[in-house]
This record gives structure tokens, C-alpha cells and sequence, in this order.
């Protein structure tokens, strides 16, 4: 079995750096054109089952990235980005301004975010579990699944399948329109087939 992760392509907020959480923010002309790119990286790539945020920007990336197969799209709201609350539309710098107390020096790694009004990475990692549980079932043991989410839920696929300690070490901030692959073995173990891909295009612009 093997998951095809992908983050979605930008937007405005991605751009301005600022923290999109549940806010429901559409792909850019950018975020289009590298989930276009993205579709061609993945066009010859066999697809039995796919599922997406609800959100806007994940929701458009795959079905550019679904294109003509025939395969149905499920929205699934276990897979919408790490819940910002109060942080929401705000920029790091803007945050720590805000509340001081955040400045962890860890921008980059959600695992050490305490937003108010939002919620933990645990808690994170336990709807993404869920979500993992649904599309599995979907396929077979040699089926592929097509995942389009966001950088939080990534982050917690690779504690949820790899376990925290490998996890961890990775230390990865994944790209916009990018591509992680797991693969689950016959005895039901996960590991890591490739991490934060990124189209050729979007590498050259």
C-alpha cells in the first residue's frame, strides 16, 4: 500500500507568510501553477482512492492533480490544517509581538505551538490517525491513495506512521505543491518513500 501526500500549492497567506490554521484561503495564480506541475509530475501514477482537506487550497490541488481519472474525490475534515485559533492571519513576528510567550525560536516545527484558541500537535496527530484509518481502508494491500493536505497534518503523518524519535530527526518544513510518499510492507509497517518532492518546474521558478 502507498500513500501520495501532497501538500497544497500557495496562496496569498503562504506568500505573506502568515498562519492559515482553518481559514479558508484559495490557491493563487502561483499555488495553481504548481499544482499544474504537479499533476504532470503525477500523471502516469496509478491513483485507487483520494481524499482531501475541505479547505479551499487543498481541495483545488487535487482535483488539478486528479485531473480526467475517474477516481471520486472524498473531503475529509481530519485532514484540514493544525487549528491557529487567535494565531490565524498573523505573520511569527506578529505572533510573538502579540504574545511573547511564544517565541520558542521553533516557527518552523509545530510541535512546540500552543495557539489560544486552537489546538495541540496531540491533538493534531490524533485526528490525523483517524483520517489514516479511513483512506487505508479504502484500498487494498497494493493499492495507492492520493492525500492532498497541509504542512501540520504532514508533520503529523511521519510521528503517526514513523514514530516521534524518527520524526524528529527529519526536522523537514515541507514545501508548497509538494510530494511525500509512504509505504505500508505485508506486515503492516510504514516507512518512508520520499519526502517533500517537488516538481521540476517549481524548482526552476
Amino acid at each position: 500500500m502507498e500513500l501520495i501526500c501532497v501538500r497544497h500549492g500557495r496562496t496569498a497567506w503562504n506568500l505573506g507568510k502568515r498562519f492559515q490554521g482553518h481559514t479558508d484561503i484559495p490557491l493563487d495564480d502561483e499555488g495553481r501553477a504548481q499544482a499544474t506541475a504537479l499533476a504532470a509530475l503525477l500523471r502516469h501514477e496509478r491513483i485507487d482512492a483520494a481524499v482531501s482537506s475541505d479547505l479551499a487550497r487543498a481541495a483545488e490541488t487535487a482535483r488539478i492533480v486528479l485531473g480526467d481519472r475517474k477516481v471520486p474525490l472524498r473531503f475529509d475534515t481530519d485532514w484540514r490544517e493544525m487549528r491557529f485559533g487567535d494565531w490565524e492571519g498573523l505573520t511569527w513576528e506578529q505572533i510573538v509581538a502579540a504574545y511573547p510567550q511564544a517565541d520558542h525560536g521553533h516557527e518552523t516545527s509545530v510541535r512546540h505551538y500552543a495557539p489560544l484558541g486552537g489546538e495541540t500537535f496531540d491533538e493534531l496527530c490524533a485526528r490525523v490517525r483517524r483520517a489514516i484509518d479511513r483512506i487505508t481502508a479504502e484500498l487494498s494491500d497494493e493499492g495507492v491513495g492520493l492525500v492532498a493536505t497541509h504542512a501540520g497534518p504532514l508533520h503529523a503523518m511521519l510521528t503517526v506512521l514513523l514514530g516521534d524519535d524518527e520524526a524528529r530527526a527529519l526536522g523537514v518544513r515541507f514545501a508548497t505543491a509538494s510530494i511525500t510518499r509512504f509505504r505500508r510492507d505485508d506486515r503492516g509497517a510504514w516507512s518512508l518513500a520520499r519526502l517533500n518532492q517537488v516538481a521540476q518546474a517549481q524548482v526552476a521558478s
